[in-house]
């Protein structure tokens, strides 16, 4: 009886925190759905509340965003550098794993250290260095390039749990023995079995990189190179906001990296057991 009571109590909390995590999201997707008027009158009323249900919202919101356009600079910074972070954090994991020097060790230590150090303690010299000095901000490539920096330090930590505990010696030492060279054991041994970590860096990776908006607001200015976390601030007037377009453009945002997520969610939960074990 006391077991079940304590199931219960904590199935009710669990249904407490999911509804109080769900309600931001919940209201999003009901305000961007009325007009602005009711969205000021009442923001917090349900749908069934209020009169002048519209998906005019998301018309007005693909069009002045520019959507394809940014939903395009978006899909190459993303996808770029979670293949780049990817592709290396994952080399450079396997070689410290398997070569346990003190350059590796020293490596990895500096890395988990950079763990700590905020990026908004090193904004401002970021951007007075690439801007002022080297004046290559403004560019994708740029974006992409401190994306794949700042992302190493983690991925390798998690990359690195993985190898060390579920990647076996014996079958790289089974490939030495048939011919393979270092290159060809990993990527067709080491590298395929990666594959649940390496799904949940990509999603964690590509959450992080689609949804960002400080870093690419101190990269890029051109409205060409926009993405879509900055093209939605341009609902923001000097006096005044849009907010039914806002919501409207949060979800067009949201929906892709979302629909992602649930492809990939049993792979996110296994790698990230996988690759806290030490």
């Amino acid at each position: 009886m006391k077991k079940k009571i304590t199931n219960m109590l904590s199935t009710a909390v669990l249904l407490v925190l999911f509804a109080a995590y769900m309600f931001p999201f919940v209201m999003v997707l009901i305000n961007s759905l009325k007009q602005k008027r009711d969205i000021i009158k009442s923001p917090f009323s349900w749908l069934f509340t209020i009169k002048g249900l519209s998906f005019d919202n998301f018309v007005k919101a693909f069009t002045q965003m520019d959507f394809p356009r940014a939903f395009g600079n978006s899909l190459i910074v993303t996808v770029t550098a979670t293949v780049l972070v990817t592709l290396l954090a994952s080399m450079l994991a396997y070689y410290i794993v398997r070569h346990n020097n003190k350059i590796s060790k020293l490596t990895f230590s500096f890395m988990v250290a950079s763990m700590i150090i905020p990026f908004q303690a090193i904004m401002i010299p970021l951007v007075s260095i690439y801007g002022g000095t080297l004046n290559v901000l403004n560019h994708r490539a740029t974006l992409i390039f401190m994306h794949t920096g700042f992302s190493m330090a983690m991925s390798v930590f998690m990359f690195h749990g993985f190898i060390k505990g579920s990647v076996p010696v014996a079958l790289e030492e089974a490939a030495y023995i048939d011919g393979c060279t270092h290159r060809q054991t990993y990527f067709k041994v080491v590298f395929p079995l990666l594959k649940p970590i390496i799904s949940t860096m990509a999603i964690l990776n590509s959450m992080a990189f689609w949804n960002d908006f400080l870093l690419p607001s101190l990269v890029l200015t051109d409205k060409k190179l926009l993405t879509l976390p900055l093209s939605t601030y341009s609902f923001y007037g000097t006096y005044s906001a849009d907010y039914g377009t806002i919501m409207a453009g949060l979800l067009l945002c949201v929906i892709p990296i979302l629909v992602l997520y649930v492809i990939l969610q049993k792979q996110i939960i296994s790698g990230v057991v996988a690759g806290a074990v030490k």
